[in-house]
């Protein structure tokens, strides 16, 4: 299975910045042939996506990112990675990246075979 490594969660001031990254290894991962995505999950709240991107640069988000999240990767080195701008105090919650050689199945499914640990994001004064 493909296995994920978040980091780049912290604590930030409603109005900072964050940017997050996603290290993918495995035998059965490819960059150059996987989509990968962002997901978060607020207490209470289901793990929803957040964005995702193809291998070849296609990218989806969700309503509540556009404008100020940006998805991107480095394939070289396994990584994706999540650019958060303006973040806002109902962006907390713990946010995981997982991946799938189909664009669409990130988008429109949360079930996968494993996570990451993922990584705390908290927006607070």
């Amino acid at each position: 299975q493909v296995q994920l490594v978040e980091s780049g969660g912290g604590l930030v001031q409603p109005g900072g910045s964050l940017r997050l990254s996603c290290v993918a290894s495995g035998s059965i991962f490819s960059p150059y042939s996987f989509s990968m995505g962002w997901y978060r999950q607020a207490p209470g709240k289901q793990r929803e996506l957040v964005a995702a991107m193809s291998s070849g640069g296609s990218t989806n988000y969700a309503d509540s990112a556009k404008g100020r999240f940006t998805i991107s990767r480095d394939n070289a080195k396994n990584t994706a990675f999540l650019q958060m701008n303006n973040l806002r105090p109902e962006d907390t919650a713990v946010y995981y990246c997982n991946a799938d050689r189909s664009l669409t199945k990130l988008i429109l499914s949360t079930d996968f075979p494993s996570w990451g640990r993922g990584t705390q994001v908290t927006v607070a004064s």
